[in-house]
């Protein structure tokens, strides 16, 4: 596409070269430059897309788009011939992460706005609705792709994904590929990392939909504080047609004050245009009415827990508000299952093995109170990720405070020690002064909680939920928790 094509969305502050050359994909790593592409300077939390300029031009990038102007004038001062010949265009924006949104929309021709575009974003229950509401539309006819925190899928194709909300570059592309395959909706969850970091810039939303904040991405490389992260999830209100918003959520108010959208909130406990009464809990379902704006109706979710209900009155609201009626809701519901939420392992003995995917002190209370509902013992096993920024001492004494036993193992532990993540967590336990134990190594400490099981025990095996790896510092490992619950129940019951 011609530089002047890919300009048209994007202020520039200036530009050095010829804005008729053609320029070959919107790149942001030097590893993957090729000839005659377009490669933007991102200045990241680590490392300056700016020094890495004079390689991409080694590489054969005929675009470089910066933001540094001390850099934009001695990089340009120096390739004066390659600029002069028509060979090498430079360009200065005021925001390269913003440029590199812009560009990628361009290049792939705007396929959002080919897409009826339905957005996920909150702390909690972006995964779990995004997945219902794809399950609604789908009953509804419509072909329905999905981007997401587990895998992302063009209909019913699963393509894996390392991110929430990936980088625009390769955002807009799978976007495009979903348009060319005959998909007419897709589901996105947004990540306030995805908002903040302008990777969904350009794209056009129907409805978006708020579910909750709670603080689990303050830090020095996300955000530095709840406002900074309310701010971040509240953009995407000023990029869509309709907002749904959680009633019950403190920060409702906060998502709606500067929405450009209309707005419809949906809740429990506070008056909403989607309402749930009328709930009943059983250990593996939830059940309520759900009426207000549409039609009352009965509602039966194969999920158990308060959150489910949450999930689920959001995602059959804003199919309502997309104009799919709550009876389609109610029959695509009914027997879903979401794989590492709330996942029910089957053991053949008289307790529960549950898989969630659980990873923040409010998720644990919200798993553990679930749990507590229909057991006589919880059994809580859980560790903290490595390079995250999470609150590793209050999860542990969280833990330690609602579970009746807590078990304090490895998530993962990426480039730090286990050992000390697992000290980290256990300061918190031992403020409770309740029973815990510490097994660093997960799978052995997944095989004592089957060994030790109790009848009516619940054993809730926390934080990993759809992964089947566990990384490390110098290797990724295959796990999956349910074979190595199928595992333990073989070795230790068969030889009982």
């Amino acid at each position: 596409m011609k530089l002047n094509e890919l300009l048209k969305n994007l202020t520039a502050e200036a530009v050095c070269g010829s804005t008729d050359v053609d320029a070959e994909g919107i790149i942001t790593s030097t590893a993957n430059v090729t000839p005659g592409c377009c490669f933007v300077c991102i200045k990241g939390f680590n490392v300056d897309g700016h020094t890495f300029a004079e390689e991409a031009a080694g590489k054969g990038a005929v675009v470089i788009v910066m933001e540094d102007r001390a850099v934009f004038a001695s990089f340009t001062k120096k390739h004066e011939a390659e600029i002069a010949k028509g060979a090498l265009s430079v360009v200065l924006t005021a925001s390269t992460r913003h440029a590199a949104a812009m560009l990628a929309d361009s290049y792939w021709r705007h396929p959002s706005g080919e897409l009826r575009l339905t957005g996920v974003t909150g702390t909690k229950g972006k995964t779990t609705t995004s997945l219902m509401i794809k399950k609604i539309m789908e009953l509804a006819g419509r072909r329905t792709g999905l981007v997401g925190t587990m895998y992302n899928m063009i209909g019913s194709e699963i393509i894996p994904t390392d991110r929430t909300t990936p980088e625009a570059n390769v955002l807009q592309p799978l976007l495009r590929k979903m348009v060319d395959g005959g998909v007419t909706d897709c589901v996105m969850e947004v990540s306030s990392q995805g908002l903040k970091l302008e990777r969904v810039g350009g794209c056009s939303y129907g409805t978006c939909v708020f579910t909750n904040l709670t603080p689990d991405h303050i830090g020095s490389t996300e955000h530095p504080d709840m406002e900074d992260y309310a701010a971040s999830k509240a953009k995407l209100f000023g990029m869509c047609e309709n907002g749904l918003f959680n009633a019950d959520s403190a920060y409702c108010g906060r998502m709606m004050r500067d929405a450009t959208c209309r707005q419809f909130t949906y809740g429990i406990d506070n008056e909403a245009d989607f309402r749930a009464e009328n709930i009943v809990y059983g250990s593996d379902f939830v059940e309520y009415d759900l009426f207000g704006l549409c039609d009352r109706t009965r509602m039966h979710v194969s999920i158990p827990g308060k959150f489910s209900v949450y999930n689920s009155l959001a995602a059959a609201a804003c199919c309502y508000v997309e104009g799919i009626p709550v009876k389609t809701a109610a029959e695509a519901l009914k027997d879903i299952v979401v794989k590492g939420k709330a996942e029910i392992v089957p053991t053949g003995r008289d307790f529960t093995v549950m898989i969630d995917y659980a990873h923040n002190p409010d998720s644990f209370i919200n798993i553990i109170t679930t749990a507590k509902a229909f057991a006589k013992r919880v059994v809580f096993l859980f560790g903290a990720g490595g390079d995250r920024n999470r609150p590793r001492e209050l999860m542990g004494e969280t833990a330690a405070k609602y579970a009746d036993f807590t078990v304090i193992t490895s998530d993962n532990p990426r480039s730090e020690d286990p050992e000390k993540i697992v000290r980290d967590i256990e300061k918190g336990a031992k403020k409770t002064g309740r029973d815990y134990i510490c097994i660093v190594d997960r799978r052995e400490a997944i095989c004592y909680t089957v060994r030790n099981a109790k009848q009516g025990d619940v054993i809730i095996l926390a934080g990993k939920g759809h992964e089947t790896t566990q990384i490390f510092k110098d290797r990724t490992v295959p796990f999956d928790e349910r074979a190595i619950v199928r595992e333990a129940l073989n070795e230790y019951y068969n030889k009982k």
